[in-house]
């Protein structure tokens, strides 16, 4: 790593310094705006601004006009006649569309170059490059963030970050944590695509506002805002696999300040399929009902909002309806009834706006019941959380800033199960109640060097009281060059059965031992960003590299016993190491091509021994390419991935003396393609997914035998499926 560093000092160290422009963009509640567009007029030089709202940009000596735009806000021009001060730029909310509008492509995926953090933008622009029916979905044309699924018959997916599944990775929804415990397996399928306004992927440590459970990184997503401009969409979906889905979102301004919004999702797998006549279904059927309702006041210095959600779903899976057992045995069937509510909300009054010196509170709840069935065994549990949080912020001057506040989280799970035929029905009650503080200082020298230090103590009613340190360091000597640096503790709450129970789709034990302990990991990373000028455009170029070390973790232990799940302590070394390159390239107008490469090293100790982590592909490249033709008619994107091969749990020897299953799989390719349409007020697209046809042969063990001892659908590694193709159409109407 030293020998890729100092070539990047060099060059920074070399680059001219630049007069900059400086300021920050907000809308007309004072609140900042993340992930605007900012950039000359006439050019493309232009940055985007980060999670404070505030921007740089050098002057370029060929234009005095500054666009800036953000979508749901009408883009403003800017004439700036001075670098000297501090530009306050306030979009107004609405944007009001001409009958033909010609304008510079946004891109999908961003990196928030003013931020601190490592963090991507994806907008809805990305959003819409794939079916992206859910978040699950959305992480197609991402590089860095990996979502597969974890068992044959359940449908559930996790997501993976710098190697490591998802329990790892935070999931915030608007800035407060949420998706935790027994959602988590599922959560990926309870966010519809076209609700989202926008995903921010942070890696590594992040900063100690939202809590210590970030380890690997955090993904928030932020919802399409009653505040915006007044609308309604609907976006309709069907594939070839006879799903389908019918999105609906509109807004109403009651006032100036006042308004609501009403999101609604209906989705529904008409039939089941057996693609590999091994009698059972290649993934579930999945009936679900999604509502939200939310509310806004938008004052001159108070701000308010909240919501209320509601969730009913029914996941059916196991053998075919069809399937006759020859040995008298009732067919295998997976159930799995859900349903989930969530209110949430958020008050901030700002004193001085130039200052953003604010308080706010943050009040949110959520109630989660699941009953489910893998044959004979069961696994039903509510779980209750309640989340409140008091944050104040302001700017001393405009190098110094402060952010401290306040937290005090719920959890309560009511869990009932039986994981074996022969044993009874036990039950359990988890309840941990944790109250914290934090306070975070950031060090901001003209946009150059950047330092925010962060430390949180919280104390846990099960686990006794901790200590999350955090540190970030940015340097930007020119707008070529970005080399950013992190460190920082996470810490988790284990609940093996929650986060876990599709392992119960198996004839496996499960062994939990008790007591186990709260998870504990240091996370290390550096990254460099360039923007080298070539050709007229941005050649845009990413390293990166994370180290992730734990000193406590619950193992998931499928490897000591085959026919075991072992749920215990890390008695050893566990860790990842994750190194990814990337670059970008506008060849021409409308057409963008993007090249990524993951190199992943996990290790944990399993039984005395450090083995690969199972189920981690080794590498991944990727290859996307998006075009869109003059005046944005028509769009062209096409992506492929990579998946490199990994290690499966150590498998048990049948009669004959070979094993039930190989211990290792191997790479393999996806292709996914999309057209879209575009008219005035709507859109239609058609693609395909895995064009490739790649699927994995057999995922079930002794699939004709699910209630015998060698029965496991917990082994999955690749796709369940072949190709499929889809079609939708998008309708949005403004301001009705």
């Amino acid at each position: 790593m030293r020998y890729l560093i100092f070539p990047l000092f060099l060059l920074g160290s070399l680059s001219s310094a630049f007069s900059q422009v400086r300021g920050i963009v907000k809308d007309i509640a004072g609140e900042p705006i993340i992930g605007a567009n900012v950039f000359w007029l006439g050019t493309t030089t232009g940055t985007t601004t980060g999670e404070s709202g505030k921007f740089s940009l050098p002057e370029t000596g060929t234009s005095d006009k500054l666009v800036v735009r953000f979508v749901g806000y009408r883009s403003d021009t800017i004439h700036i006649d001075r670098v000297d001060t501090v530009w306050e730029i306030v979009l107004q909310d609405g944007a009001v569309m001409d009958e033909v509008q010609v304008s510079a492509r946004r891109m999908g995926t961003m990196k928030i170059r003013a931020g601190i953090l490592n963090q991507d933008m994806i907008s809805t622009a990305e959003l819409s490059r794939a079916a992206c029916c859910n978040l699950g979905e959305s992480f197609t044309t991402n590089p860095s963030v990996d979502v597969s699924y974890s068992d044959a018959a359940t449908g559930a997916k996790q997501i993976k970050l710098l190697g490591l599944s998802g329990t790892y990775v935070q999931m915030l929804a608007e800035n407060i944590p949420n998706y935790r415990g027994v959602v988590s397996p599922y959560a990926l399928g309870y966010i519809p695509g076209p609700w989202m306004q926008s995903i921010q992927v942070s890696k590594g440590a992040s900063s100690v506002k939202n809590g210590y459970e970030s380890i690997t990184g955090q993904i928030n997503v932020e919802f399409k805002k009653p505040q915006t401009t007044e609308s309604v969409s609907a976006n309709l979906f069907a594939n070839s696999l006879a799903k389908i889905e019918a999105n609906f979102d509109g807004n109403i301004h009651l006032n100036q300040r006042v308004s609501t919004a009403l999101l609604a999702h209906y989705e529904n797998n008409l039939m089941a399929h057996d693609s590999n006549d091994d009698g059972f279904m290649d993934f579930p059927r999945v009936e679900q009902y999604n509502f939200q309702n939310r509310w806004a006041y938008m004052g001159d210095r108070y701000v308010f909002q909240a919501g209320i959600k509601a969730l009913m779903e029914d996941r059916t899976g196991g053998q075919m309806r069809s399937y006759r057992a020859t040995d008298g045995m009732p067919r295998y069937d997976i159930d799995i009834r859900t349903e989930r509510y969530e209110a949430f909300t958020k008050n901030a009054y700002i004193f001085d706006k130039e200052k953003n010196t604010n308080v706010a509170l943050i009040l949110s709840g959520s109630l989660h019941r699941q009953d489910a069935g893998y044959g004979y065994k069961l696994y039903d549990v509510d779980q209750w959380n309640g989340y409140a949080s008091l944050m104040f912020e302001t700017e001393f001057d405009k190098r110094n800033s402060l952010s401290t506040g306040l937290s005090l989280n719920y959890d309560d799970y009511d869990q009932s199960y039986k994981l074996s035929h022969t044993g009874d029905t036990l039950g359990a009650r988890d309840k941990e109640i944790v109250p914290g503080a934090y306070v975070q200082y950031t060090y901001n020298w003209n946009d150059k060097l950047m330092i925010m230090a962060g430390l949180r103590a919280d104390y846990s009613s099960v686990y006794g009281t901790f200590v999350t340190p955090r540190a970030h360091v940015k340097w930007a000597p020119n707008e070529i060059f970005n080399l950013r640096a992190s460190a920082g503790k996470g810490y988790r709450a284990t609940h093996a059965l929650a986060e876990n129970n599709y392992l119960l789709a198996s004839s496996r034990r499960v062994v939990i031992d008790p007591d186990l302990d709260m998870e504990e990991a240091w996370n290390y990373g550096v990254s460099a960003a360039l923007y080298i000028p070539l050709f007229h455009k941005t050649l845009n170029l990413n390293l990166e590299y994370y180290y992730t070390d734990f000193l406590r973790q619950m193992v998931v232990d499928m490897d000591s016993d085959p026919h075991e799940v072992h749920f215990t302590q890390l008695k050893g070394k566990s860790y990842s190491h994750t190194f990814q390159a990337e670059a970008s390239y506008p060849f021409f107008k409308g057409f963008t091509l993007t090249a990524a490469y993951r190199l992943t090293d996990v290790k944990t100790t399993y039984g005395g021994v450090l083995r690969e982590r199972p189920f981690v592909g080794r590498y991944k490249g990727l290859l996307t390419a998006s075009y869109q033709t003059p005046l944005g008619i028509w769009q062209f994107d096409v992506t492929l991935q990579l998946n490199g091969g990994g290690r499966l749990p150590q498998s048990y020897m049948l009669e004959q003396g070979i094993p039930a299953w190989n211990n290792r799989y191997k790479a393999y390719e996806q292709l996914n393609v999309q057209v879209t349409r575009y008219f005035r007020h709507w859109s239609i697209y058609v693609g395909g997914e895995n064009l490739t046809g790649f699927k994995q042969k057999n995922p079930i063990i002794d699939a004709s035998n699910p209630w015998g001892s060698n029965f496991d659908s917990t082994l999955t590694w690749g796709p369940m499926h072949g190709a499929v193709y889809y079609v939708g159409v998008r309708f949005n109407w403004e301001r009705l």
